[in-house]
């Protein structure tokens, strides 16, 4: 914050306004490639190794002192994808693991009876479900915020990832790529009713033949192309969402009110730069909006309706941008 926008402030709104920018604004510290809160002090060696460190959680106890809002939209979204998994396919891929198990240890009779259990459970999906293609079989959802928060910085990275591809030098592209990214991922793993049947019944019938290893390749390829469907949330825009909130809360107090919306058009131009907002046009629809709110907050009229104006827009980017599909 400059010193002209805080000179009119007590100490105690500065430290308020500095405190909500920063949890605003704050990318890449918990990133996926630099988790918070791992120890990384050396210890004593002992006897036996410790138990590896649960990225993961770590990772999510961060999120949600920091950025909260971040950590609340992921669990919903983890326990909507959750809602959506039908627990007979998951049945269907746990048996056919276990006939792979089974066949590693040249035991055909209990492979095949889990390959039995699983044909029953595909059948009841079959039938339940005729013209469905792919039922869920898990969900996870997970924030991965990689990306710079300078947008000259990020534009410098997408141009080394062009001349990579321009070069073919597609795994240096892939790894540029992967540090532009500031989102919120669900990914969603389903078994395809397409293909799955027959490759049970594929392992059957070579099982019969004695053909173990055969009928276990059958199944580790089915197992292996499950279908992987992921839907993103920029963390950008949900971002400024929150910035947006901020300020309509904030909004009789004008200096902080402008300055929460100043972080929502950064987090807006971010997301853009990302290309989370591939229509310029919708960009510029949403910066103009800013814009309109910041004019009111600057007046003396009530500004309810434009903030209510405002967080409508952003609520349907957000809602376009998840509902897109990411597949491999």
């Amino acid at each position: 914050m400059n010193n002209e926008t805080g000179s009119n402030l007590s100490p105690t709104k500065v430290e308020f306004i500095v405190f909500i920018v920063l949890c605003l604004l704050v990318s890449g510290g918990c990133s996926s490639n630099k988790p918070n809160g791992v120890n990384t002090a050396t210890e004593t060696p002992k006897t036996s190794s410790p138990p590896a460190p649960d990225f993961q959680k770590q990772h999510e106890q961060a999120e949600g002192q920091l950025r909260p809002q971040v950590e609340a939209e992921r669990q919903k979204n983890q326990k909507e994808a959750e809602q959506t998994l039908d627990q007979d396919a998951i049945v269907a891929v746990e048996q056919t693991d276990d006939a792979i198990k089974s066949i590693a240890k040249n035991n055909k009779a209990d492979a095949m009876a889990s390959i039995e259990r699983a044909t029953g459970k595909i059948n009841i999906l079959l039938a339940r479900n005729p013209a469905t293609a792919l039922i869920p079989v898990h969900a996870e959802v997970v924030v991965i915020d990689a990306a710079p928060a300078d947008v000259k910085a990020i534009d410098q990275i997408v141009q080394r990832a062009t001349d990579a591809v321009k070069q073919r030098n597609l795994p240096a592209a892939r790894i540029l790529l992967a540090s532009v990214v500031s989102e919120l991922r669900i990914r969603t793993t389903s078994l395809p009713l397409g293909t799955y049947p027959a490759a049970l019944q594929q392992a059957a019938r070579l099982l019969d033949q004695g053909k173990n290893q055969d009928a276990g390749d059958v199944l580790l390829t089915a197992v292996n192309t499950l279908v992987t469907v992921d839907h993103v949330i920029p963390l950008p825009l949900l971002l400024a969402q929150a910035a947006i909130d901020a300020a309509n809360s904030h909004r009789q107090d004008k200096e902080m009110a402008l300055t929460l919306l100043q972080t929502a058009k950064t987090e807006a131009d971010r997301s853009r730069h990302l290309g989370y907002l591939g229509d310029e046009s919708e960009y510029k629809a949403l910066d103009q909006e800013i814009a309109s709110v910041e004019t009111a907050v600057k007046g003396k009229s009530d500004t309810s309706s434009v903030f209510a104006q405002l967080r409508d827009r952003i609520t349907g980017v957000l809602k376009r941008a998840k509902e897109e599909e990411h597949r491999g």
